[in-house]
């Protein structure tokens, strides 16, 4: 029997799977596609404090999200990373003083060790205003945090595996009978071979698929209502030279990013609109994609058009339902509800990337105590696969490198070093010459990694692969996907087609 049956793939369910595991509980995670299929691998891609939140009085979410910035900069060094942000003051929208006052108490609030402090910028003399419209002077300046968010849900589901937990990715949950003391709970996986798994305990970590997920296991009728709010984003070719960020305030009280993505492009969003259903993916609307265009374009020197644009993507986020509330007023805070009317079941409502660590360690502990146990939280002073760098300092890991593997392409070498780390070693094996490494798919994607994938990362997909494990999808052309495709299905020759 499992102590534990996580529901849900997302960056809550890998949380809490990871967590739970390494306090001693016996856990399966059980995810309907892969994972970070959903929400956790379609956000703006931030560990933040969440600037705008200090407006709606969220001081609480904000200073435990300031917080985790650096616990999780720590635990991972490799995949996430500080980042400068740039802030012009625009005239007409909020004023100088409040600009400042909100940075000043962002700075504070959260206990800030690692990061620069925010400070006023002259943006007729700083590089920073060289791409932006002449009529804008003076801006601010702040750190946060970049993430890979896809990947940082995924090393979370390798260390619980690791741990001892049984991660079963494209299986779903469709039918559940509660006793007093256990759960028996019916999957069906992609073949459509069923199993049941039997549980003290169910946590449902559907994120906007929590009615779903509570339907299938018989307590529809006891979830709280949720508001599906779809967060669209531009992926464009790159808008401006060096490594700042641009956050832009618009006349309706929103705020767009404009981010440095994977060396070539800017990520440009989000968009707040209500969602009705998860009945089909989310996809970016054009009433959509032409606001961040305008909403970008109003700051920059050169207008953007839709031919600026590589690719574009969606994503849903549940959050609690406050009648009346616009989406961008309803408050990004969690809520965990823990039902023991029979054999415990805790239901995860909201949530963000940020707050993820926290929202599994006051779970798991929720846990703990219907089921019985002591071993204390761990998380907070440990580390991500591929995380342990010294010091956590990437930049002398990369050094060192670099001399290591001379005879490897430097851009390559970058790409591998960000996804894992000192996991290195395990995806170049042997190697000596670039090759070693088997077949290239392209954009620097060879047969050694693909196999690491596969045999290491539960993926299965070109999808898995290209999007999720790496972004790689935006570099390979069509004839090269399916080559990987058919490469993948086991056709030996396909990669050299």
């Amino acid at each position: 029997m499992q102590d534990i049956l996580v529901i849900g793939g997302g960056i809550n369910g890998a949380g809490i799977a990871r967590d739970a595991t390494g306090r001693g509980l016996k856990v399966t995670l059980c995810e309907q596609s892969d994972l970070a299929s959903g929400t956790s691998s379609a956000s703006t891609k931030l560990i933040h404090g969440g600037l705008r939140y200090l407006e709606h009085g969220d001081l609480m979410l904000v200073r435990e999200a300031l917080r985790e910035r650096e616990v999780l900069l720590r635990m991972a060094p490799h995949i996430i990373w500080p980042l400068r942000f740039v802030l012009p003051h625009s005239p007409g929208m909020r004023p100088a003083w409040m600009l400042r006052i909100g940075l000043l108490m962002y700075d504070n609030l959260g206990g800030r060790k690692k990061l620069p402090a925010s400070g006023r910028i002259d943006l007729r003399r700083h590089a920073a205003g060289r791409p932006l419209a002449p009529e804008l002077v003076t801006a601010f300046e702040y750190s946060d945090c970049w993430a890979d968010d896809s990947r940082l849900v995924v090393l979370n589901a390798v260390d619980a595996a690791e741990r001892g937990a049984t991660i079963l990715t494209r299986t779903k949950v469709v039918a559940a009978t509660r006793h007093d003391d256990h759960w028996l709970v019916e999957t069906r996986d992609a073949a459509g071979a069923t199993r049941t798994i039997e549980a003290r305990a169910i946590v449902n970590a559907g994120g906007p698929w929590v009615d779903a997920v509570g339907a299938s296991v018989g307590v529809a009728d006891q979830t709280r209502p949720v508001r599906l709010v779809k967060g669209s984003h531009l992926v464009t070719r790159r808008l401006f030279e060096g490594e700042q960020a641009y956050i832009f305030q618009g006349p309706d009280s929103r705020i767009v990013f404009a981010i440095p993505y994977e060396r070539d492009f800017t990520l440009v969003g989000t968009t707040e609109v209500q969602h009705a259903a998860m009945k089909e993916r989310p996809t970016v609307s054009a009433d959509e994609q032409d606001y961040l265009l305008e909403f970008a374009s109003h700051y920059m020197a050169k207008p953007l058009s839709a031919q600026d644009i590589v690719s574009t993507y969606a994503g849903v986020r549940p959050l609690l339902d406050e009648a009346g509330k616009k989406s961008s007023e309803v408050s990004r805070e969690y809520v965990l509800d823990l039902d023991k009317s029979g054999a415990p079941m805790l239901t995860v409502y909201g949530g963000k990337l940020t707050t993820y660590r926290t929202l599994s360690r006051k779970s798991v502990s929720k846990l703990q105590a219907a089921l019985g146990g002591s071993r204390r939280p761990w998380t907070a002073n440990s580390y991500l696969p591929g995380g342990d760098i010294e010091n956590a300092d990437f930049d002398r890991f990369e050094d060192e490198a670099r001399r290591r593997y001379a005879w490897l392409d430097e851009i390559l070498l970058n790409r591998l070093l960000r996804a894992y780390g000192t996991r290195i070693e395990k995806v170049l094996g042997p190697a000596q010459r670039a090759s070693d490494l088997g077949r290239d798919f392209g954009a620097g994607l060879h047969e050694a990694e693909v196999e690491y994938l596969l045999r290491h990362e539960f993926a299965a997909t070109t999808d898995d692969i290209l999007w999720r494990r790496s972004k790689l999808g935006l570099r390979l052309d069509t004839a090269k996907v399916r080559s990987l495709d058919r490469w993948l299905g086991g056709d030996a020759n396909a990669a050299s087609m």
